[in-house]
């Protein structure tokens, strides 16, 4: 049973999410100037691949959107990312992404992330907002090169350190799964909002929370690292992202310092 004093720091923890980060809208899925006015800063220029590093035979620009593709006769054997060029650490991340309505259509947003050179040059591992074709896994919270799946679609989840691996502690629901991606297909565009601040972790999908997250595994919870795109390993498939913006919170108030 949870105690209560565990409950209110967790309600504590939301309303703290909530006042830092509001609600993604559709209207407000372009990089308009009122978020540019309320601290984002535009993290792919809509033109080029300026400030990320990535395969170049996997890795484009086209009509203001980055696109990740992989063949059938070239197909990747592990998983490959687009690295931005700089580190977060308590930020708010939205951008827009549609995959494709074929193949693998296995993606997912790393943040808090970092680089595993031993395993090539376009490797990583940390926290995943995950992106998934079939809905499946769509939203979840996922550690690539760690823990493994750490919090599904509609958890309220806290996690602490454990002999063996670690404690995940389900002591809540955000919303019942299906609902949460209903109306969510597989070659349309849609939002994706990321909230990392301290150890508190949420996801939003089009404006609908998918999880929320405490991290009290101080052996493995990141607090600070890279942000990336994922093409996964496998057969064919697509993913298109564009409008990627951050905003940095610093002691409560965004910071737009790179």
């Amino acid at each position: 049973m949870i105690q209560r004093t565990t409950l209110r720091r967790w309600l504590a923890a939301g309303t703290l999410l909530l006042t830092l980060a509001p609600r993604l809208s559709m209207a407000e899925a372009s990089d308009t100037a009122a978020d540019r006015k309320d601290g984002f800063v535009a993290l792919f220029d809509g033109k080029s691949l300026k400030g990320w590093d990535g395969s170049p035979k996997l890795w484009s620009v086209a009509d203001g959107v980055i696109q990740g593709k992989t063949s059938d006769s070239d197909p990747l054997k592990q998983n490959e990312f687009l690295i931005w060029e700089g580190t977060a650490a308590d930020f708010v991340l939205r951008l827009e992404f549609r995959v494709a309505d074929r193949g693998v259509g296995n993606s997912g947003v790393q943040y808090r992330s970092q680089r595993f050179p031993d395993a090539g040059r376009w490797a990583a591992g940390g926290y995943q907002a995950d992106i998934e074709r079939t809905n499946q896994y769509m939203g979840i919270l996922y550690e690539e090169r760690g823990r493994g799946i750490l919090a599904l679609r509609g958890e309220e989840v806290i996690l602490s350190e454990a002999p063996e691996r670690f404690k995940k502690q389900v002591v809540g629901s955000v919303g019942d799964p299906a609902a949460i991606v209903k109306g969510v297909k597989a070659g349309e565009w849609q939002t994706l909002e990321v909230i990392a601040i301290g150890n508190k972790l949420e996801h939003k999908l089009n404006g609908r929370t998918t999880v929320r997250v405490i991290d009290n595994d101080a052996a493995h919870a990141a607090t600070e690292g890279l942000i990336a795109l994922q093409l996964h390993q496998g057969p064919e498939m697509q993913i298109d992202f564009r409008n990627i913006r951050l905003k940095r919170i610093s002691d409560g108030k965004a910071s737009t310092g790179p």
